[in-house]
């Protein structure tokens, strides 16, 4: 029998080939003398001075000379301010997409006197491009950023090209993170040393071979990343108080189980001495293998689905909101596909509801004219005139394809199973409730009623969007199920019910599978080639495309359930 254990906060896989090691000094132990060019690249929203400070301080303690050189200050102003600062009649709420490079930061080439003897230590985003020796990539994962936003805290400079400017999420979300994430994945196969700054003062590092041995490993097997929660005015308590997470923000709201973007794998022995790697790296360094061919071509190295919690056992309804349409995501926002969205319950109080599609009745010119009046006066608006509402019940999958307005209940804890693209809520209405510094929250109603998908609505909505399971597999002791698929959402939820006495047989075959378990006491995945990995109750896996066949062995002795989510054939 396979032994249940309790939900991991912290997974972790070890180096390859190598191993992490802590501080500046045993980071710079292999250096030579000199004279050699190191950079220090990475994203904006990093202490820089801090980090070249104490690079430079462990350099020189080793009797090495050393000068420095902030590449932010080769920065050209005029394409920072051309690239970089929002017109002053940007969108309040949202960005396109920045489609330029660090480079274009620069008048042209950064280019940089050698030293004669010593290290010319240049820092700062965009430092890899001076040609040097030695090339290192400094980084904090990017939930650290957002928690300075929830907290009012985002320092001065936090933004890419705005060093004397408060820091604001508008623009690490839309500028900041795709133009330094880019940057990442161009450098990757040429980085000399992963350092990772979430202790400041004894960062963690990872040699740039054993990074991406590392990486080619954990490419071919299952991988699970590092979870967390951020707390949000409508959060609430279900992943505190079953999960153990001590939220920062007084509630569990938003669980990042697996959002490629922001997603981390802990590499390392121990919590003093372990690197986190943007997942994204394994998309890619080994796309195919990682994805899956078709998959590949599809997406190239995005990642396109994501699972996430939305945790209201204890707290409020979510906003009622809709996401956009796929033209309108190309065109204004800059993703090449969008944002479909499914609703899985894992757990709900009794009388909790679902908020789905558009009444039969519901007239539009009425809805729209309610919300501007809600939004403008304060007024409540009865979102049951015109959206409807569903039992919430355990088990039970909701479709939500783009355009389609929607809203988890309060008393809910939802997997969220979606389409990757997360930056994009279109609220329509926020049952009047202000943000932790009191004002109330805004509002892209706008952008909502040129969305909102019009047609599904009534009795439609039930019979496409709150599917009932169909079998489509079964074995001795399991059965799998499709939960939900429609022609225009690219991926389908299916489930493994397990009852205890033997193992569920499944393949890849050829395209990624993500894995969470959604009842009883886990599972242990299994692959052809002998790994195995155990997942617990409301953990998430992702199944890379290259594993082929595996199974799903029960944990502890009840049944389970397993929900998996698959890029379907074009």
């Amino acid at each position: 029998m396979h032994r249940a254990r309790p939900y991991d906060l912290s997974p972790r896989y070890a180096a390859t080939d190598g191993a992490v090691v802590r501080g500046w000094e045993a980071a710079v132990a292999g250096l030579p003398a000199g004279p050699a060019v190191l950079a220090l690249d990475g994203p904006a929203a990093l202490d820089w001075n801090a980090a070249a400070e104490g690079l430079a301080a462990a350099l020189r303690a080793r009797s090495v000379e050393v000068a420095l050189l902030d590449a932010r200050d080769r920065w050209s102003a005029a394409a920072v301010e051309r690239l970089c600062v929002p017109d002053a009649d940007a969108d309040a709420f949202f960005l396109p997409l920045a489609e330029f490079s660090v480079a274009d930061l620069f008048d042209g080439p950064l280019t940089v006197d050698r030293p004669a003897d010593g290290v010319l230590l240049v820092y700062g985003p965009g430092s890899s491009l001076c040609s040097p020796d030695l090339l290192w990539w400094a980084d904090l994962p990017k939930r650290y950023a957002e928690r300075a936003v929830a907290r009012g805290t985002l320092p001065v400079g936090a933004n890419l090209g705005r060093p004397g400017v408060p820091g604001e999420l508008r623009s690490l979300f839309y500028t900041d993170w795709p133009v330094t994430d880019r940057h990442r994945d161009a450098l990757a196969p040429r980085i000399d040393r992963w350092v990772d700054l979430q202790d400041r003062d004894a960062p963690a590092s990872l040699d740039g071979a054993a990074l991406r041995a590392t990486l080619d490993r954990l490419a071919g097997g299952p991988v699970r990343t590092r979870p967390y929660f951020n707390s949000t005015p409508w959060g609430g308590h279900w992943a505190e108080r079953e999960l153990g997470f001590a939220p920062d923000g007084g509630n569990t709201a938003l669980g990042y189980e697996l959002i490629a973007p922001e997603s981390g794998i802990l590499v390392g022995r121990d919590a003093g001495a372990q690197v986190e790697l943007p997942f994204q790296l394994l998309c890619v360094l080994h796309p195919e293998r990682f994805l899956g061919p078709d998959v590949h071509r599809r997406y190239g190295t995005s990642f396109p689905i994501r699972f996430d919690y939305l945790d209201t056992v204890g707290g409020g309804s979510l906003s009622v909101h809709c996401h956009p349409q796929e033209r309108y995501m190309r065109d204004v926002f800059g993703w090449t596909y969008t944002q479909h969205e499914t609703y899985y319950l894992t757990a709900s109080e009794p009388g909790a509801r679902v908020y789905l599609g558009l009444r039969e009745s519901a007239e539009v010119d009425v809805l729209r004219k309610e919300v501007e009046e809600s939004a403008a006066h304060g007024t409540p608006l009865r979102v049951e005139d015109h959206v409807q509402t569903h039992s919430a019940e355990p088990g039970q999958l909701f479709m939500i394809p783009a355009g389609v307005p929607h809203a988890s209940g309060e008393g809910n804890l939802v997997l969220e199973i979606s389409a990757t693209p997360y930056l994009y809520s279109l609220r329509l209405y926020d049952w009047l409730r202000r943000s932790t510094s009191g004002v109330p929250r805004p509002l892209s109603h706008r952008h909502a009623f040129a969305n909102l998908d019009t047609a599904r609505r009534g009795g439609d909505v039930v019979r496409d969007l709150v599917q009932r399971p169909r079998t489509v597999r079964s074995g001795e002791g399991w059965r799998e199920e499709l939960l939900g698929e429609l022609p225009d959402m690219f991926y389908a939820v299916h489930r493994f019910v397990l009852d205890g006495t033997g193992p569920a047989e499944d393949d890849t075959d050829g395209r990624f599978h993500v894995l969470n378990v959604t009842a009883g006491d886990g599972v242990v995945v299994e692959t052809a080639d002998g790994r195995r990995h155990d997942l617990a109750f409301a953990e998430t896996l992702t199944v890379p495309a290259a594993v082929g066949a595996y199974r799903l062995h029960p944990a502890g002795t009840r049944p389970a359930q397993v929900v998996k989510a698959l890029v379907r054939p074009a």
